[in-house]
């Protein structure tokens, strides 16, 4: 297993204690990024002989999880991260693996547009040949680490084929990418989720990503399962977290008038079951889609559809009662439940959205094809 004693003490010493002004200022988590990259955590998935550690989904979600408890918005951009480099290593893109493997790149996925918003396999951007290069156009709408990130793994339409898409890798700092605003948000503040165009970017035929026209096909093998699991992973790492909070406050704060605690009072403890039992719900439903995968059951598609969107409405949920159970308290900054309860938000609205995924469920228990063209 990889060094679990390392991951907590970046997490302890470097994530936990910048996430309230990565939170206040909407900075870019920088230096736990580059902790984690240092001491290998970026290349856990990627294949040993590059100079990663190997390692498997279940992995890079019990990372993301454990991230998320300290830093939603650093846990967010590690997700990406796995969720890219999953195409990467199934398209055979040995130099950025190496890079990774250094701990010298981060990338990410470049996949929504403000042509087709959350319908991210309906890309509108274009790509055409032009001489020996390939140029790219496009309007992308929410690029996490849009600024930060080394390299995306970038959407758009095929050259030729009759497919839905086809992947690129862009390296960031390519001439006619285009960053036309800042990421403040209402939660992940500090994921540097931003629009990104492309106006005439050029890139070479070796950096298509598979073959032309088979963008869907690897989204789905590749992107899908990684990004589903690894959001699912930080919702519940959220969701452990804010119990964690409103225990120790219920335990720590006391009514002076009966000489009780707030965790004597039935209702905070009813309030404190129902959202440990939701959190432990959501975690078993996470670990089993992972067992589904890495065994092949025949389960594992429907229960990777699944797991983010019930992630994201045990998330909510879960940091709603928080809120009510701590009174007054949770919404003051230095207590950290209201910044979980702002980022417990945003995973309903990551494409594929609870909505979509929700109708893709529907869809596979129906037999019907899983996205309309």
């Amino acid at each position: 297993m990889y060094d679990q004693e390392l991951l907590q003490k970046i997490i302890s010493e470097t994530v936990a204690p910048d996430a309230g002004r990565v939170d206040h200022e909407g900075a870019f988590p920088r230096a736990g990024i580059d902790a984690l990259a240092a001491a290998g955590v970026l290349a856990l998935t990627v294949p040993t002989e590059f100079g990663g550690g190997g390692f498997g989904m279940a992995a890079a979600a019990d990372v993301v999880r454990q991230v998320s408890a300290a830093c939603g918005s650093t846990a967010m951009v590690v997700a990406m991260h796995f969720s890219a480099t999953a195409v990467l290593a199934a398209t055979g893109r040995n130099d950025v693996l190496r890079e990774i493997g250094r701990g010298q790149h981060l990338t990410s996925l470049a996949f929504s547009e403000t042509g087709s918003r959350s319908h991210f396999w309906a890309p509108v951007s274009t790509a055409r040949v032009d001489g020996e290069d390939v140029v790219l156009d496009a309007r992308k709408s929410w690029v996490t680490a849009a600024h930060e990130a080394d390299s995306y793994v970038w959407s758009s339409r095929p050259l030729q084929a009759d497919e839905q898409m086809t992947l690129w890798l862009v390296r960031t700092g390519s001439e006619g990418l285009g960053y036309p605003g800042q990421f403040d948000g209402l939660g992940l503040r500090g994921n540097d989720s931003c629009p990104v165009t492309a106006d005439g970017v050029r890139v070479t035929p070796a950096d298509m990503l598979g073959a032309d026209g088979a963008g869907m096909d690897i989204a789905l093998a590749a992107v899908l399962p990684s990004f589903l699991v690894l959001n699912a992973s930080a919702s519940v790492g959220l969701m452990q977290s804010v119990t964690r909070q409103t225990v120790a406050h219920l335990v720590g704060t006391r009514l002076e008038h009966l000489d009780q605690t707030l965790a004597q009072q039935l209702p905070a403890r009813v309030t404190l079951a129902t959202m440990q039992i939701q959190t432990d719900r959501t975690r078993t439903l996470v670990e089993d889609a992972l067992v589904a995968l890495e065994s092949g059951r025949e389960d594992a598609p429907l229960l990777v559809l699944e797991v983010k969107a019930a992630a994201d409405d045990s998330a909510a949920l879960v940091a709603d009662l928080a809120m009510a159970a701590c009174g007054g308290a949770a919404f003051r900054k230095e207590l950290g439940i209201e910044r979980r309860f702002r980022d417990s938000r945003a995973a309903r609205v990551m494409a594929p959205t609870t909505d979509a995924l929700l109708d893709f469920v529907g869809r596979a228990l129906t037999g019907l094809p899983l996205m309309d063209a």
